[in-house]
């Protein structure tokens, strides 16, 4: 709801500040006086293009403040505000700030943090409705009527959406399994090719590394047995090291005890053959582990060999082999129990389907019954409002199979006839300025507290009528405001600016070549002699001020 309007330097404008209340605002003044002005204003700070020609003459920038109670946790604004990191504090209003450049340019501001011109123009979406002579959005676009039956008719279309995203994703599961399926039908004889050759492989993880190492301690081997040969001859026999040295200990000990040195030397000895007899077993273990055998490392190489050449077809590592075996395989068996997948998954998708249209089915008839009670509300409200050849039509068009979505299979637009057997059509395209203003107001009515912004304004929707019609209007207008909404009409009927619960007056003044339009509140005194004023024009007489007392009496 707006609560209060800050204008700076836009066109006739030099400085204002109004406060709003909730219930229905009029604005009156003379023809010219600067009404638009305002709601140029207005829909400058909401999002509308930035004309630069708004700027008053002899400023360099204009500037609009806007502020609104903050929107409640959880709507459609409070989502957007949050998606955009934008929050209002607790208590605080949600600020929205428009400046506007003399050489062009304009600044965008909600809470102080900069945003885009879209992004106001979103949020303006949700908090104000204008409806005036030539509007085309709110109750005028088709996109938004089949939401605001749907609300009237109080239907839970969540039941719909969560149906509809079950049956498109049990659709795109299908769709990936056969476009697996037909991928791997064109492969089917590669892929048989490999996971035999594969499998006759058999390669497993880390076996090229043994190979390699096997290899390269054969090929050691191989280059070093005849040197290893010699020194382990150097070992054998009664002529070899070691024997040589038992010898010797065995007569040094029978010469040890005379004398301390030669004690020291069989110990000495005795060490020797204790590490000779080491390096033997080392040599022979080492002789062993790269004993060379041609045979053997023939098959070593082979086998290292294949792996490697795998690998290289397969553009993977050799360790990865072992795995990709299995990813094959998997891939050519799903080619063969890809039918039995295949029968799952389109069972599944007429499962889903089948709970969809029945939802959406049920939405539809909902649709119809509130229809028919929305069409009957709508005209018990054009006979007042002096439309009474008028007929009003909710039309709802079941959409082709491949239109459905999650909101369902009906397509929904508000129709009019504004002539006796003539055809019905949109709105926009039928009415006239003041008809259509009309319209709306008995939609809105009719529709009460059914979706919108809980701030609509009026401009002149009682142009061309007076009397009884426009007493219609300013009742009709009174009861909207008293459903929860706030009302800002702009009007030149008597009838109407009686009905309201607080009212401005506009007015235009000239001091020399200078000119500034100016925006008052009125008491009750200031009320009733603006009303008179609208009732006998440029001299107010006693008459009308009787008259104007009578209308605000039974206004309260």
């Amino acid at each position: 709801m707006l609560t209060a309007l800050s204008i700076a330097n836009i066109v006739l404008i030099e400085r204002l500040d109004l406060d709003f209340e909730a219930g229905l605002g009029v604005l009156t003044g003379e023809t010219g006086a600067g009404k638009s002005i305002l709601l140029d204003a207005l829909g400058l700070a909401l999002g509308a293009r930035a004309d630069s020609a708004l700027v008053r003459q002899g400023s360099d920038k204009a500037q609009v403040t806007a502020s609104f109670t903050p929107p409640a946790a959880d709507t459609p604004l409070a989502v957007l505000l949050a998606d955009n990191e934008i929050a209002p504090e607790a208590g605080e209003p949600l600020l929205i700030r428009r400046t506007l450049k003399a050489d062009g340019g304009s600044r965008a501001f909600l809470n102080d943090q900069p945003c885009s011109a879209a992004l106001l123009r979103e949020v303006g979406s949700y908090l104000v409705e204008i409806h005036g002579q030539h509007d085309d959005r709110g109750l005028l676009a088709p996109a938004g009527h089949r939401a605001l039956l749907d609300a009237y008719a109080r239907a839970d279309t969540g039941a719909v959406a969560a149906a509809h995203a079950a049956w498109r994703a049990a659709e795109d599961k299908l769709a990936a399994a056969r476009a697996a399926i037909s991928e791997a039908e064109r492969d089917r004889e590669w892929l048989e090719h490999c996971v035999a050759e594969l499998q006759a492989l058999a390669p497993q993880p880390g076996e090229e590394a043994e190979l390699a190492e096997a290899r390269a301690a054969m090929q050691k081997g191989e280059r070093i047995a005849g040197d290893l040969g010699a020194i382990l001859e150097a070992f054998d026999g009664s002529a070899g090291g070691p024997a040589l040295l038992r010898g010797a200990a065995r007569r040094l000990d029978r010469l040890a005890g005379d004398h301390p040195l030669l004690a020291e030397a069989l110990a000495g000895l005795d060490r020797a053959i204790i590490e000779a007899d080491e390096a033997e077993t080392k040599l022979n273990e080492a002789a062993r582990a790269m004993e060379y055998d041609p045979e053997r490392l023939e098959a070593t190489e082979t086998r290292l060999f294949e792996l490697r050449a795998m690998a290289r077809k397969h553009n993977v590592q050799p360790d990865e082999l072992a795995e990709l075996t299995g990813t094959l395989a998997a891939r050519l068996d799903a080619i063969e129990g890809g039918s039995a997948g295949l029968a799952k998954l389109e069972a599944a998708v007429a499962e889903t389907a089948a709970a969809y249209t029945h939802a959406a089915t049920a939405l539809s008839d909902q649709r119809a019954k509130a229809a028919a009670r929305l069409d009957v509300a709508v005209a018990g409200e054009l006979v007042p409002l002096k439309l009474d050849a008028a007929r009003f039509q909710t039309a709802i068009e079941r959409l082709p199979a491949e239109r459905w979505g999650a909101d369902g299979i009906d397509r929904v637009e508000f129709l009019i006839s504004t002539n006796p057997g003539a055809p019905f059509a949109p709105l926009a395209k039928i009415a006239s300025g003041g008809e259509l203003s009309r319209f709306i107001l008995a939609l809105k009515v009719a529709l009460a507290e059914e979706g919108g912004a809980d701030t609509i304004i009026f401009d002149e929707i009682d142009r061309g009528v007076g009397g009884a019609v426009a007493s219609a209007i300013g009742e009709r207008l009174a009861r909207l405001a008293g459903a929860g909404k706030q009302l800002l009409a702009v009007t030149h009927s008597p009838q109407v600016a009686a009905k309201g619960a607080f009212h401005f007056i506009i007015a235009k003044s000239s001091e020399g070549t200078v000119t500034r339009t100016s925006v008052h509140t009125l008491d009750d005194a200031g009320r009733r002699e603006e009303i008179a004023r609208m009732l006998s024009g440029a001299e107010v007489t006693e008459e009308a001020r009787a008259q104007a007392e009578r209308l605000l009496d039974v206004a309260a």
